[in-house]
């Protein structure tokens, strides 16, 4: 009966792909075999413990030195959610930076719950720059708090966060960073880089599959959101830190093995050499990935010098669409990802997250060259 029910669940979603997507991504094997572990009492004292261990790595990882880091039951868009319902008044304005589809996210988000965002948007394929955040902070001295998407999963762009977070704390303003796709890939320096939150999802460069959202939190945060009313509950972040602080758990039940799997994979980075090693490795695979693009004679999207360590948006060849060319490349077991947004039809994306080997890479920049070929010829 066991093999029976996994034979018919493998054949309706046919796991038969290599991943080079933008996520979920391929996971780790010692992420997918500890979420085998039957479950138990997300209020016992094992879960504590791998929930205070857990917490604890990911300070760590993302060097926070004061503040708090918490785990929640959804994807990084409901900590996107949780940073203006509790950190921003109601009617209140946020300057948002947006280099692409995700960064018009927070700009919906910011509008959906009440507040008002001034929107500073560059073409894409080019990041935010400390010069015109310094320009827009400057005539738009009313703004509560400012949005960068660190890492933007549509275009490819790394924005220079260190330098934009320096620009927003000259002027005093809170710093809300999407790195749903740069958690994991890219450094992040919280308590260094004067951040105020930072957030990411589990399945994108952790590898480990979608359900958990993880965030950092300033302090100040906190202190405001005392202040604000009508923050709801499912992402009262005072009620998180409560129960974090006495509990070592989330307030509602948490994906635990989940938890477990981003355990493993922070375990994963130390076994690696630590924090600076596993990122070296997302950095070789996004330059392999990159020359090997180039060496087809195909342009990347990002701008020269802000290319993401995650993923590679590509431009297809004249004549020929993005689509197909995912298609075809999904025809050779290879699953990348589709554009997206505006330039959907004209691009397609490579995804260097997650579980992948250099041989992967190989094969499918082989793949990728034949299927240009016959493409174009």
């Amino acid at each position: 009966m066991y093999d029976e029910i996994i034979r018919e669940i493998e054949n309706m979603v046919k796991p038969k792909y290599k991943l080079f997507t933008a996520g979920p991504v391929a996971c780790f094997p010692e992420v997918l075999e500890v979420m085998k572990i039957q479950m138990f009492s997300h209020r016992s004292k094992e879960y504590q413990l791998i929930h205070k261990d857990t917490i604890n790595r990911l300070k760590r990882f993302l060097e926070v030195k004061e503040g708090e880091v918490l785990l929640f039951p959804s994807s990084g868009t409901g900590i996107m959610e949780a940073s203006i319902r509790n950190c921003v008044s109601p009617g209140g304005k946020v300057l948002v930076t947006i280099v692409g589809a995700f960064g018009k996210r927070y700009a919906e988000v910011v509008e959906k719950n009440g507040r008002i965002p001034i929107r500073v948007e560059v073409p894409l394929g080019k990041p935010t720059t400390p010069e015109l955040l310094e320009e827009k902070l400057n005539e738009h001295k009313e703004v509560e708090a400012v949005t960068i998407t660190y890492n933007e999963t549509s275009t490819g762009v790394l924005n220079p966060l260190k330098e934009l977070a320096k620009v927003a704390k000259e002027h005093n303003k809170l710093v809300f960073v999407d790195a749903v796709s740069a958690m994991g890939g890219a450094d992040i320096k919280f308590s260094d880089w004067n951040i105020d939150i930072v957030f990411a999802s589990s399945q994108k460069a952790f590898g480990v599959p979608p359900g958990l959202a993880v965030g950092a939190f300033s302090p100040e945060v906190f202190e405001i959101a005392r202040k604000i009313p009508n923050k709801g509950w499912y992402f009262d972040l005072l009620l998180y830190k409560k129960y974090n602080d006495e509990k070592h758990s989330t307030p509602s039940t948490p994906p635990m093995p989940q938890i477990f799997g981003l355990n493993a994979a922070l375990r994963l980075v130390e076994k690696m050499g630590g924090k600076q090693k596993w990122l070296e490795m997302y950095e070789r695979r996004a330059r392999r990935i990159r020359e090997g693009v180039k060496s087809l004679g195909l342009k990347l999207l990002a701008e020269p010098g802000y290319e993401s360590p995650t993923i590679t948006p590509v431009f297809a060849p004249e004549r020929i669409s993005g689509p197909l060319i995912y298609e075809k490349m999904r025809e050779r077991g290879f699953e990348l990802a589709k554009g997206y947004g505006d330039l959907k039809e004209k691009t397609f994306r490579i995804g260097h997250m997650g579980y992948i080997t250099e041989k992967d890479i190989d094969e499918m920049l082989e793949n990728l060259k034949e299927v240009i070929y016959e493409l174009t010829k």
